[in-house]
């Protein structure tokens, strides 16, 4: 009884960690998509604002798109991990979680520096001679 449970324990993890995977690897490819949607579009409006940053909002939205992958994989080496806790595994998956926080704090800073810079542009586009975007009445 007990190794039937363990049985299905285990085959259940495996089919987690696979859907994980599978979730990650669907996540770039829509961040492709998205990103590639993104740059189609700016370059068509070919708004001013744009101009000498035609990709950076592109990469935003890819870089959103691999932070969510980045998550799924390392849900998938946590739950890899479970079911064969060797000590290889474990230092395996730790190497591989630090290398993806880093990577992660790394995204989690560009999105940040990049969504700032795509706000002060908007900012900037709805009244030109503000410092701080902000709208003035006319006397």
């Amino acid at each position: 009884m007990v190794e039937l449970l363990a049985e299905q324990f285990f085959g259940l993890a495996e089919a987690l960690r696979l859907l994980l995977e599978m979730l990650s690897v669907m996540a770039v490819l829509m961040g492709l998509g998205a990103a590639l949607s993104h740059a189609v579009r700016r370059r068509i409006r070919r708004h001013p604002r744009h101009i000498g940053r035609p990709s950076h909002g592109a990469r935003l939205t890819f870089a959103s798109w691999l932070a969510t992958a980045l998550e799924f994989q390392l849900g998938a080496d946590i739950v890899a991990t479970t079911i064969a806790p060797t000590g290889e595994h474990l230092i395996q998956l730790g190497v591989v979680a630090v290398i993806r926080t880093f990577l992660n704090v790394f995204l989690a800073r560009e999105i940040e520096s990049e969504a700032a810079h795509e706000d002060s542009l908007r900012a900037h586009s709805v009244n030109p001679g503000s410092a701080h975007g902000a709208t003035t009445l006319p006397p």
